[in-house]
This record gives C-alpha cells, structure tokens and sequence, in this order.
C-alpha cells in the first residue's frame, strides 16, 4: 500500500511539473522569441523631420536630435516615405483628394500657382545705333513676334546721316566704288536689309522715322 502511495504522489508530481513548464515555460520562450520581432518592427523618427524612419534610436541625420519612437502606424515605411498625424496635417494645412476617379462626378479643383514665361522661348530686338522712337508697334508683354514684322519707327541722327551718305555715295558708286561699298557695310552693321538700302538708293530721299523690323521669329510654346 504503501509503495503504491508514494508512485501515485511521484506521478501527480511529475505531471505538476510537466504542465507547469508546458504554461509557463512554454509561454516565455514565444515571448522571448516575439520581443525581437517587435522590436525589428519598431522604427525610429524625428519629431522635427518626421521623413527620418531609422530601424534603431540615435540622432536625426538633418538637425541632430534624438530619435523617438514611430507611431505602430508608420511601421513598414520605406527610408523615403514619412507620415503626418492629423494634427502635423492641420498646422501644415494640407488638404488631399481624389482626382479622376473612376466612376465619380466630375468635380471642380481649383488650385494656386504662379505662371512664369519660358526664357528660352524669348529674344531680344538689340538696336545697333542711338535714337529715339517715333512709335511703337508691338507694345504689349508677351505679344509674339515673327521676322519681318513691323516693330517700330524711329528717328536717329547717325542712320540719318548715314542715308544721306548712301544716297551721295550711290550716285558717285562708279567713280569711288570703295566709298560706296563702306557706307552700305555700315548699314548692314546696323542690321538695315538689302531691301531697305535698295528702296533708299532708288527712292534718293531720306526716311526720319526709320522702320525697324524684326529679325527674329518667337519659338512657338509647343516648344516649351
């Protein structure tokens, strides 16, 4: 009877024993194997710069602070992705929606900007003698402009001079070839065209308001 009792107790001891290791051993060894898997889940950020996601605490790389831990909602963002509370969002004020969802109505998006003229697609009119203008052709900003339109008209003393010089030197062409082809140089390098030398020299009369025309054409903004 004895030696019966004391196998019955051996037996209820070890089974004690082996269900509280099966409750309580069994228990911490999933929690000691799922603290490091929270803890490769938690990620670091900047109060400041909430763009920094780090794996592990230390200093933001932009300002130097100390790195707090993320909301659980920013787990698995990438290093280039940040997210904003409601409150950040607010203070931002920054406001989203959905464009061009299918099935949707039609809504109006109205949204601020500034417009800025393409430079490349600008020139410059350069005037190569000193004058003034008689009147103005193209005066608005932004008015495009094609070579050979009319710009302007204006009077200046040294182009005037400078046709009563061609018109003299044309008539004397045969006997001072060299005088007449250094006066037509000139006007050539004050952008003149052989056309309006030529209207010069067959009219012989000297234009005061001068013609100034474009010599180049604006790029079409297609361009762009």
């Amino acid at each position: 009877m004895k030696t019966s009792s004391l196998l019955t107790y051996a037996g209820l001891l070890l089974l004690g024993l082996g269900l509280g290791w099966w409750l309580f051993g069994g228990n911490q060894e999933a929690s000691d194997t799922a603290e490091p898997a929270s803890a490769q889940a938690q990620m670091w950020t900047c109060s400041m710069h909430p763009q920094i996601m780090q794996p592990e605490p230390g200093d933001c790389p932009l300002c130097g602070m100390d790195l707090i831990k993320a909301d659980t909602g920013a787990e698995g963002l990438r290093s280039e992705q940040f997210k904003l509370t409601p409150r950040a969002m607010a203070l931002a004020n920054i406001q989203t929606q959905v464009v061009g969802e299918p099935g949707s109505t039609p809504q109006r998006l109205q949204l601020s900007g500034k417009i800025a003229e393409n430079e490349k697609a600008n020139a410059v009119q350069v005037s190569y003698f000193a004058g003034g203008i008689e009147r103005l052709y193209v005066n608005a900003t932004g008015e495009r402009v094609k070579k050979g339109q009319l710009l302007a008209q204006v009077y200046a003393p040294d182009l005037y001079a400078a046709q009563q010089e061609l018109i003299t030197a044309s008539q004397m062409k045969e006997q001072q070839p060299a005088l007449y082809q250094a006066v037509r140089k000139k006007l050539r390098l004050w952008k003149i065209s052989d056309a309006q030398i030529a209207r010069i020299e067959k009219s012989g009369e000297v234009q005061a308001a001068f013609p100034i025309y474009a010599t180049v054409t604006e790029r079409s903004p297609k361009s762009w």
